[in-house]
């Protein structure tokens, strides 16, 4: 990774405790776990923001836990990861784990579609990649894990985990602008 790209960008109102450098280097571990060599960047924001995403890339008009932007070219760029901040505090809440963990889990999950895993069509082997790596970085229960025990989001609201919704373009490389993001 270039030192002057920067992996993680937030807002400091949106999520105060982050610590930018040590989520740079959580990003850059879990992308070499994950066998993903192109560079991601990673928004962590509040949920008008991912609403607004949400909203425009995918016409559901909600706040969502984490989206996932695969690039139309990879020219050493995977994509980008937005991770809503108000969803992992309320996860972490219900899960006795840190803020920091929680978000950790959702860039892990981001980071996995980019790199061609879709849980959403796969028989298990993105959710097998994610427990695995979850155990090699050392976090708490991933999102797939927790959706296939309990069949439904953890946070009641508009997470993209539940499972009677269903994914957009996972995994694929679309041409255009607005075709770029990806539910994860």
């Amino acid at each position: 990774m270039n030192k002057a790209h920067k992996a993680v960008v937030f807002d400091a109102a949106a999520a105060p405790e982050l610590n930018s450098g040590s989520l740079e280097d959580f990003v850059r571990e879990a992308r070499r776990a994950a066998g993903l060599r192109a560079d991601v960047s990673v928004l962590i924001t509040g949920d008008s923001n991912m609403r607004q995403l949400n909203s425009r890339f995918r016409g559901k008009n909600s706040a969502t836990d984490v989206l996932s932007f695969p690039a139309a070219e990879s020219n050493g760029f995977a994509g980008d990861i937005a991770v809503s901040f108000s969803f992992a505090s309320r996860n972490a809440r219900a899960l006795g784990h840190s803020v920091a963990d929680e978000i950790r889990i959702l860039i892990l999950h981001g980071i996995l579609h980019l790199a061609g895993y879709d849980h959403e069509k796969d028989r298990g082997e993105m959710e097998a990649k994610e427990t695995a790596l979850r155990r090699k970085l050392a976090l708490p229960t991933g999102l797939i894990e927790r959706s296939s025990r309990t069949g439904k989001s953890l946070v009641v609201g508009h997470s993209l985990f539940a499972k009677s919704r269903k994914s957009t373009r996972v995994g694929q490389r679309p041409t255009s602008k607005d075709q770029r993001l990806s539910r994860t």
